[in-house]
C-alpha cells in the first residue's frame, strides 16, 4: 500500500511563478510536478554517482594491470 506525505517548501518568487505556469502549461498538479521533478534528479543523481564509481574503478584496474605488467616484466 502506498502512502503519500506532505512537505512544505519555500522557494524563490520567480521559480514558484515558472512553477505555477508549469502546472497550467503540463495540466498537472503541483504534486505531481515535484514528485515527478524529484524522481528525475533522483535517477540522474544516481547515474552520475555510478558513473564516477565506473571511472573510479577504471582507473584502478589501469593502475592494477600497469604494476601486474612491471612485474611480469620484472619475471621474464
Amino acid at each position: 500500500m502506498r502512502t503519500k506525505k506532505k512537505i512544505s517548501l519555500t522557494i524563490d518568487e520567480n521559480l514558484y511563478n515558472d512553477f505555477e505556469n508549469a502546472t497550467k502549461i503540463y495540466n498537472k498538479s503541483k504534486s505531481q510536478l515535484v514528485q515527478e521533478a524529484l524522481e528525475s534528479w533522483l535517477q540522474k543523481a544516481t547515474e552520475r554517482s555510478m558513473a564516477e564509481g565506473y571511472q573510479n574503478m577504471a582507473e584502478e584496474d589501469a593502475s592494477f594491470a600497469d604494476l601486474t605488467q612491471d612485474a611480469q616484466r620484472e619475471i621474464l
